[in-house]
């Protein structure tokens, strides 16, 4: 069988020329995939990527996202910007905005696919950790859809890219009964936070780092949390440096139910009709969805694009792992000299092993093939830089 072809672009640009730059060849490569393939004249295209937090601001930069909104508009396409409710939708919107994301910078609306109260969903049958799971209208109802990931760190999976962006933000908030439907991924096998009264020196980072208020401590200094309010993301346990709230979890299925309910969304999709984007630039530790943003891991790679899920997070993997380590980083203060599995030794999990799990549901092969592009051509089909001398 073939390779799968993954296509890309470094993030360097050693010439003067806007042709040889990193927004250049990103260009060029939307060129050289044939979207007609993927987009009808007059289609919905949602582009499906995390837009941040409040203090998270390593997301994919307004100005690529605006060259692939220009290049699905010039085949017919009608795209727009989404993800899932996260943080209450209108605040949400309101921090994609400040991150740089929005209808101006970006020249399409900017929509919550579940809505703006996450609830917006359409029951689907899953695999057998799950069963079922609502998958956002927007998302569900698209006849293509551009999955734009920033890769980086993430506590639960070890790693972020398409399969994350996809397992857990093409997942409704709730349904429409608000039972969740995304947090019953971090809740597996009826978990449920774990607090230890003796441990905690009531610092409250839990609190702050809730972005759903459900968090409080009564007048005994005893944690209340608000059942109806909170998202189930597991976030505050993320922060307790005292590990007085634990939420137990086991690593090696959580990778394989986000593999699960990735293949899920996936599945409403005509085949062929799903492509991938990943950015590996700003490779913080953690997940967009924190309340910070970290120094990078690593220098900024650049920008891999395929129509095969398993082999451009495979790719990307790869090639981060090949990576040289930012010593005044994460990395560094864990005495690392290599990149190579990365993400496993700063958080304990191995994200190859959603990958494999992706695989197993016959949506890709690990087996690719790099295609890198060099620069944009110029009109008349030459590649010669307009500077070259470089810098």
């Amino acid at each position: 069988m073939a390779k799968s072809i993954v296509y890309f672009a470094s993030a360097r640009a050693k010439y003067f020329d806007y042709d040889y730059g990193f927004l250049g060849k990103f260009e060029e490569i939307l060129n050289l995939i044939n979207l007609n393939n993927f987009v009808a004249k007059g289609d919905y295209i949602p582009i499906k990527m995390h837009l941040g937090s409040q203090g998270a601001y390593r997301v994919v930069r307004p100005a690529f996202i605006r060259k692939l909104v220009d290049s699905l508009k010039n085949v017919g396409g009608e795209p727009f910007v989404t993800d899932t409710v996260r943080i209450p939708g209108l605040e949400y919107l309101r921090v994609a905005s400040a991150n740089g994301i929005n209808e101006l910078s970006t020249g399409v609306p900017v929509i919550m696919a579940d809505g703006v109260f996450g609830r917006d969903s359409v029951m689907r049958p899953c695999g057998p950790i799950l069963g079922e799971i609502g998958i956002a209208s927007a998302i569900h109802d698209a006849p293509a859809m551009i999955v734009l990931s920033h890769c980086k760190g993430h506590i639960a999976s070890g790693y972020g890219g398409a399969v994350k962006n996809l397992g857990m933000g093409g997942i409704a908030f709730k349904d429409r009964n608000g039972i969740h439907q995304r947090g019953r991924m971090h809740f597996l096998q009826n978990a449920e936070l774990s607090w230890t009264a003796e441990k905690c020196s009531h610092c409250l980072q839990c609190v702050g780092a809730c972005p759903h208020e459900s968090i409080t401590f009564d007048q005994n200094e005893w944690l209340v949390i608000d059942q109806q309010k909170c998202a189930r993301c597991g976030r505050c346990a993320r922060v307790c440096t005292e590990g007085a709230l634990v939420l137990p979890q086991n690593a090696e299925l959580f990778q394989k139910v986000l593999a699960e309910a990735a293949a899920a969304v996936l599945d409403t999709f005509p085949k062929g009709k799903v492509l991938y984007i990943n950015f590996v630039t700003e490779v913080q530790p953690e997940c967009d969805c924190m309340p910070m943003a970290d120094a990078p891991l690593i220098p900024d790679i650049g920008v891999l694009v395929s129509d095969d899920i398993v082999a451009i997070e495979k790719a990307t993997l790869d090639l981060i792992g090949q990576a040289q380590i930012i010593r005044d980083s994460k990395a560094g203060d864990k005495g690392l000299t290599s990149a190579e599995n990365i993400f496993r030794k700063i958080h304990g999990k191995d994200p190859y092993l959603q990958v494999r799990a992706i695989a197993e549901f016959g949506l890709g092969s690990e087996d690719y093939e790099i295609v890198e592009v060099l620069c944009k051509p110029k009109p008349d089909g030459s590649i010669e830089p307009r500077n070259p001398f470089g810098h």
